[in-house]
């Protein structure tokens, strides 16, 4: 009985020991965050230096300590899980871009957008999927499998555009803009797509039969991902139309709100389906129906929400990742061949300079075939800019390297000891050293980017204005009341080049007649008399 209650004692002192090692690594992981915001903060007259860069070096710094203090023995105060990554750091960020995107501008571009985002990145995965066959082979780095090699190309074809967004003004070069954000939030969720296809299939033995699967099983992922974010978003739309809940709470608006984007992510995820697209895709039909059902208070309190959520989450991967780096256990794996890594790391590099190229360039002259107007059409300069902001290799390629080459964080074999290691290393130059790169380049390449802004309209993102569409047809803006002797291409270029004068007027037109009676949105709202929006709403209606 004695011997029972000592050990029963033993565990309890050892499980209170574990949880204050957690409230312990807890609270300096959020002083390290507070570290960055503020920090961030100092620097940010000095563009040179962007928030992410910021948080890799302050968590490379504290790795380092760690290190020190622990005798080698650990980097960091939290382990990496790829679960913690998709489920939960993910969705408030793509989520945020989807609501704050600026529609108007995104699918005035989106055939563009579409094939760097999507065609683009499946070619820029056929060259590093390739290379990777034929340089790794002949290095004897491990035993990888063809759906290793397929894996590293659909992880390197994962760009991150963060610094190339922090640095350019989406109100001086709206158009560069809307295809660098846009291409970047294609390209992740073309790149996770295309990740769990090579998992969901055994590619050791291809034939034709199994490639066209493997095509198909792409387009469906892609698909019905898109349509679960779409049907999520109406159904919140629809919901807080009918029952109205702000006339009560406006707490329960915000909460259904973001609800209800995380439910259709983690659908996407439980029906084995793209959460990226889901989750994107639900907040920009959020942005357009349900944000305008909601009272004045909710909208404010959902758009810095969700953007706060967003802020957070960003600097708390890339923190994360400056201190994974300095992992002794995956080097430890490697140390006897250093110069192997290198060299598996600097191939990498060349391949994905290669894959960039490949198809930023003979895709924007095939769109530049389809725009008449010269503003309209994207300048070499502007394609060397697309190109360098999909250098950048970030969070979504460490969480697909930590998927395909780890097993709870953990490797013991050589081979996928060196591919994460290597993406590592990658993810670390890239960002910092072509993340430092970014604002000198961009402001030699574009030097006047103002002279821009007077050829292309400025279109504020919804949960800025009460009265923006989703896709209007362009007429009436500014540029158009600058350039009255427009002249609009015909047939099928019209529909190519001028969008927003084609699907977009029939869209507004159906948008107006049948989605906004039943779902809410901008002009259909539920006012409350004698609020200030009855008022601006009144007159829109008289317009």
């Amino acid at each position: 009985m004695a011997i029972e209650l000592s050990n029963l004692m033993e565990r309890s002192l050892s499980m209170l020991s574990s949880d204050h090692k957690s409230v312990v690594s807890m609270n300096l992981f959020v002083a390290l965050l507070c570290a960055c915001i503020v920090i961030g903060h100092l620097l940010e007259e000095n563009r040179w230096m962007n928030e992410s860069i910021t948080a890799l070096i302050i968590g490379l710094c504290t790795g380092i300590v760690i290190l020190l203090t622990t005798n080698g023995t650990s980097s960091h105060v939290l382990m990496f899980s790829e679960d913690l990554f998709f489920i939960y750091l993910l969705p408030p960020i793509i989520f945020n871009a989807g609501f704050q995107v600026k529609k108007k501008q995104f699918f005035r571009n989106f055939m563009t957008i579409m094939l760097f985002g999507a065609v683009g990145t499946l070619i820029s995965f056929v060259i590093i999927s390739a290379g990777a066959v034929h340089f790794f082979k002949q290095m004897n780095i491990g035993t990888l499998k063809i759906g290793d090699y397929l894996a590293i190309g659909a992880i390197f074809a994962a760009t991150d555009s963060v610094c190339t967004l922090q640095v350019l003004n989406q109100d001086e070069t709206p158009l560069l803009y809307s295809l660098v954000f846009g291409e970047g939030v294609v390209n992740d969720a073309t790149s996770v797509v295309l990740f769990n296809a090579i998992q969901s299939f055994d590619l050791s033995h291809i034939n034709l039969s199994i490639a066209l699967k493997f095509v198909g099983s792409f387009f469906y992922l892609f698909i019905a991902s898109t349509m679960l974010g779409v049907i999520a978003g109406l159904l919140s739309a629809f919901i807080i139309k009918k029952l109205y809940m702000g006339r009560h709470s406006t707490d329960r608006e915000v909460a259904l709100m973001i609800l209800m984007a995380y439910l259709s992510y983690m659908l996407a995820e439980l029906f084995y389906l793209s959460g990226i697209l889901t989750v994107f895709f639900c907040g920009i039909v959020m942005s357009h129906y349900t944000w305008h059902n909601v009272t004045e208070s909710s909208r404010v309190t959902t758009k810095h929400a969700f953007a706060t959520l967003s802020f957070v989450a960003e600097i708390f991967i890339f923190l994360y990742v400056g201190m994974d780096a300095l992992d002794i256990e995956k080097w430890r794996v490697v140390r006897d061949s250093p110069g192997k890594s290198v060299g598996v790391s600097a191939i990498l590099l060349g391949l994905v300079l290669l894959g960039r190229a490949a198809f930023v360039l003979p895709l924007s002259f095939l769109s530049n075939l389809t725009k008449k107007s010269s503003h309209e059409k994207i300048g070499l300069k502007q394609q060397l800019t697309i190109w360098w902001a999909g250098l950048m290799r970030g969070a979504v390629s460490m969480a697909l390297a930590y998927k395909q080459f780890t097993s709870s964080g953990h490797t013991k074999l050589h081979g996928n000891a060196i591919m994460i290691t290597s993406t590592i290393t990658v993810v670390l130059f890239s960002t910092v050293v072509f993340g430092l790169m970014t604002q000198p380049l961009v402001r030699i390449l574009l030097p006047s980017s103002k002279n821009l802004s007077r050829m292309l309209s400025d279109e504020s993102s919804t949960p800025k204005s009460f009265i923006v569409p989703l896709l209007g047809n362009g007429q009436g803006s500014e540029a158009d009341l600058k350039t009255p002797n427009v002249t609009h291409p015909t047939s099928l270029r019209m529909l190519l080049a001028t969008p927003s004068h084609t699907v977009h007027h029939y869209w507004r037109k159906f948008d107006d007649a049948f989605m906004r009676p039943v779902f809410g949105g901008r002009g259909f709202v539920p006012v409350v008399p004698g609020s200030p929006l009855e008022q601006s709403v009144h007159q829109w209606q008289q317009e």
